[in-house]
């Protein structure tokens, strides 16, 4: 139970200070009326989600091994580390996380009408199209699990592997912030979603879907079978 209740928090985290930071950001450019560079927001935006990251890594990552993103799970399932049971609990712990890290920032804020949701069409800072979207996710994703898998592959890493994980996704973020708002998290795009309602729920579904897991199931794969010793998260290594 300490592990599930370890993912929910984490999750609740990475919202609450990743999305948080995203609606501090529009509530401040409202209150103010000052036109704040999108450059600017995106980064506060993109190092939020990095240090969230960071944070989590090294304070649950010995405990549940701080997935708190149902794709890593799911790839954690494929590749059997992850037993069936756990694998069910954890999603929903980390769904359950995230809805109750949306509701926080709708009670801390008093409005559902921005919460860091994902998106594309009118959504998107770039307007963006359903299919770049897909691709704009797949790319991000695929370099996110890339950099895990390759930090991950030596125990000589994992004092520092917590990190690059989360400057990885700082990076990511960096990139596709203007595209899509940046997922790479089904239920951190769950969460958000579900309270905004509109076009923001009913898009989610390209920020949910199982494609993109699979396809990290399918790196995660291919990487085991060159012979690696991996683990998804450094802290793992500390078990």
């Amino acid at each position: 139970m300490k592990k599930y209740l370890a993912e929910f928090i984490g999750t609740c985290v990475l919202v609450v200070f990743g999305c948080g930071s995203a609606v501090a950001a529009n509530t401040l450019v409202q209150a103010t009326g000052v036109n704040v560079p999108l450059a600017f927001s995106t980064l506060l935006i993109a190092f939020a989600f990095g240090l969230s990251i960071v944070a989590m890594a090294y304070s649950i990552g010995n405990i549940s091994g701080c997935h708190i993103n149902p794709a890593v799970s799911f790839a954690m399932w494929i590749s059997k580390k992850l037993d069936t049971k756990d694998f069910v609990s954890y999603v929903i712990a980390q769904c359950l996380g995230a809805i109750v890290g949306a509701a926080l920032l709708v009670f801390m804020f008093g409005s559902n009408a921005s919460l860091g949701t994902n998106g594309y069409g009118a959504l998107s800072a770039l307007h963006t199209e359903m299919g770049q979207a897909f691709v704009v996710e797949i790319v991000l994703t695929f370099t996110f699990v890339l950099a895990i898998l390759g930090v991950t592959s030596k125990i000589e890493n994992s004092a520092v592997s917590g990190l690059v994980i989360g400057l990885t996704l700082t990076l990511i973020h960096i990139l596709g912030i203007p595209f899509t708002g940046t997922s790479v998290n089904p239920a951190r795009s769950l969460g958000p979603a579900l309270f905004a309602g509109g076009d923001a729920l009913s898009q989610v579904w390209l920020f949910s879907s199982t494609c993109r897991c699979s396809y990290c199931c399918s790196c995660l794969e291919i990487y085991c079978q060159s012979g690696h010793r991996i683990s998804i998260y450094p802290i793992a290594f500390l078990k």
